[in-house]
């Protein structure tokens, strides 16, 4: 078995004990209250959730270049099929079928190795509150059934507040619409053609660029140091690509500008609506 260097095993114990600090120090600002106390002032429960599983089923409707990569948890195709159901026909995107593709992310974040874990245990937590308030305010078909429902509802209710820190749906809602665009510019990077030199940007490099734009202008400067150690933990290009299945930078282009593309629109829509509702800088 390989053993670390003291300068990487130092790296290492550094960096587990600033993600634990981390994490302590996030955790104040989640909700309290045990499983009694659920209910729109406690959100979420702090109950185990097992992420929901699609049903295995083909890849009918994709291009035929993406297909079932055998052998991994994360399949492009599944993603892409919760994304495109997610955007309906009335410029609104379905809450369900999105919190479903963000389960696809999550598996996509946790197969890029256990330090990412730190941002994905944090989408989880907004996930659950959503889920949560969906249950609790009734069917399907009610108020969480879209984003445009749930904002029209929460602000008709009173629960969202402009000038302080609440537990609504919306408020959950924009923090996870930030992170998609950090994954979709990242992603996007990786289609970037090389610079002058011929040199491509490393996946934590890229992932970085996308983190200053999209969530950093939010974030406390904990845990954009966080962040730091998160980017420079995260695995060579090459994982990347073969996580979308395949074999080289030619072959990865397409399927990832065609996923690039749905996570595009589904920000897109989901931006018009907050914006509309003067929501996109809710605290």
């Amino acid at each position: 078995m390989a053993t670390l260097g003291p300068t990487a095993l130092l790296r290492c114990l550094l960096l587990s004990a600033i993600l634990a600090l981390v994490l302590f120090l996030t955790s104040v600002w989640l909700p309290q209250g045990g499983i009694g106390d659920c209910g729109p002032g406690h959100l979420p429960c702090q109950t185990h959730r097992t992420t929901p599983q699609p049903p295995l089923v083909e890849p009918d409707g994709a291009p035929p270049f993406i297909k079932e990569c055998p052998g991994q948890s994360f399949q492009v195709w599944r993603l892409l099929r919760f994304l495109t159901s997610s955007v309906s026909v009335a410029d609104d995107v379905l809450l369900e079928p999105y919190l479903q593709s963000w389960d696809q992310l999550i598996i996509f974040m946790e197969s890029l190795g256990p330090v990412v874990s730190f941002f994905s245990q944090k989408v989880n937590e907004k996930m659950d509150l959503i889920r949560q308030l969906a249950r609790t305010h009734g069917p399907k078909g009610g108020a969480y059934r879209s984003v445009r429902s749930m904002v029209e509802a929460e602000l008709q209710a009173g629960v969202v507040d402009f000038s302080r820190r609440t537990d609504s749906g919306c408020r959950t809602l924009l923090r996870l619409h930030r992170s998609l665009l950090w994954l979709a510019m990242t992603l996007d990077g990786l289609t970037h053609e090389p610079d002058q030199q011929g040199r491509l940007k490393t996946p934590g490099e890229l992932s970085r660029d996308a983190y200053q734009v999209a969530l950093a202008p939010h974030h406390s400067w904990v845990l954009r140091q966080a962040a730091e150690l998160v980017f420079l933990a995260l695995p060579e290009r090459e994982y990347f690509l073969r996580l979308v299945c395949a074999q080289s930078q030619h072959e990865a282009e397409p399927v990832l500008r065609i996923l690039i593309r749905a996570l595009q629109r589904v920000h897109g829509v989901t931006q018009r609506i907050l914006e509309q509702h003067a929501m996109l800088d809710l605290p």
